[in-house]
């Protein structure tokens, strides 16, 4: 993914840091956005995703990206012993928090702050790795995806949640309006953060979807990879194992 799409276009920091300022920003709204441009249907995206893990039923799970820590919640569906969160956005980690102790799962969910591409664990650590709407804003995608390879088990699993190009002409031309014209708008008017919007469009059609993304995991050395497509190819569910 091209590195200069970035949220603010700002000479004085890189894309890292442009991402952890943007979520900070709009970490008050998050949820409440994603919710309401999805009309809701996120929420059952996640579930597909983590449902691609219930063969494996993995005991140590780390989600990265975990922003709000939605999808390390819905990971505790199969019945981890542990589920470390991590993220860049300090703000973001915060409403995660508050979030697993209203649920009581903070003794199962640690959210910790982290950078993707500069992974605090060990090798071979984890049983699966999870990347919802994450991966399109990994400064070095490579160098992200190497360090999930890293610390994952051997036959251990990788699923990434993200949005992806539908192939259907109509359907393509009604999400491209939607994403660069409607969710902007409400983005600004309700997160108060107009750029973090643009970025998202800008970044959804850098991103390398489908098969160029399965490429990208295989040159890491991830076997056995998948790409499901759900609601007319407007995101995707990518799977792949470590040799």
């Amino acid at each position: 993914m091209p590195e200069q799409v970035t949220p603010y276009k700002s000479a004085g920091e890189n894309k890292k840091q442009q991402v952890a300022r943007m979520f900070n920003n709009i970490a008050h709204r998050y949820d409440f956005l994603n919710h309401f441009l999805s009309l809701g249907i996120d929420r059952s995206w996640r579930k597909a995703a983590i449902q691609q893990l219930q063969v494996e039923q993995p005991k140590v799970i780390l989600d990265i990206a975990t922003g709000t820590a939605d999808l390390a919640i819905e990971a505790m569906r199969l019945k981890p012993v542990k589920i470390f969160g991590i993220d860049i956005s300090v703000d973001m980690l915060e409403l995660g928090k508050k979030k697993i102790k209203s649920r009581q799962l903070s003794d199962v969910i640690e959210l910790l702050e982290g950078d993707s591409e500069n992974l605090i664990f060990e090798d071979n650590k984890f049983d699966a790795v999870t990347v919802a709407f994450g991966v399109r804003n990994f400064e070095h995608l490579q160098k992200g995806l190497q360090e999930i390879y890293r610390v994952l088990k051997p036959g251990g699993k990788l699923v990434v949640l993200e949005f992806s190009h539908p192939k259907q002409p109509l359907m393509r031309s009604l999400y491209k309006f939607y994403n660069s014209r409607i969710t902007p708008f409400f983005g600004k008017i309700i997160s108060k953060d107009a750029a973090a919007y643009t970025y998202l469009n800008e970044s959804i059609q850098a991103f390398p979807s489908g098969e160029a993304f399965l490429t990208e995991l295989k040159k890491v050395g991830f076997i056995e990879t998948t790409a499901k497509t759900m609601t007319f190819g407007i995101v995707s569910i990518y799977c792949g194992k470590k040799a």
